[in-house]
């Protein structure tokens, strides 16, 4: 299992045959982790840069049509559980 897996896996509690929801709201079961800002632009293996999403959310995240658009919602996503309510301008930070 890949290190950012278990990162995510171990702070919310879950096991490796857990059923974990898509966090990008759709309802379907999450079976990836993606990086938020990716490893190869400094991204971390931390749980406020990983997000888990279903393989279809995962793609379209990666190299959807739309996939800066889908990426900005899933940071948002992320930093309001973190940080609560963010303003839209905060959105384009990478401190992820």
């Amino acid at each position: 299992m890949k290190n950012h897996v278990k990162v995510y896996l171990s702070y919310y509690g879950y096991g490796e045959e857990d059923v974990v929801v898509c966090e990008c709201g759709c309802g379907g079961v999450a079976n990836q982790v993606h990086h938020l800002l990716p490893r190869g632009r400094g991204g971390k293996d931390n749980i406020e840069n990983l997000i888990a999403l279903t393989m279809k959310c995962h793609e379209k995240a990666e190299r959807g049509v739309d996939h800066k658009t889908f990426n900005e919602k899933l940071i948002e996503i992320k930093r309001k559980e973190f940080y609560g309510k963010i303003d839209k301008a905060d959105l384009n930070k990478t401190d992820l």
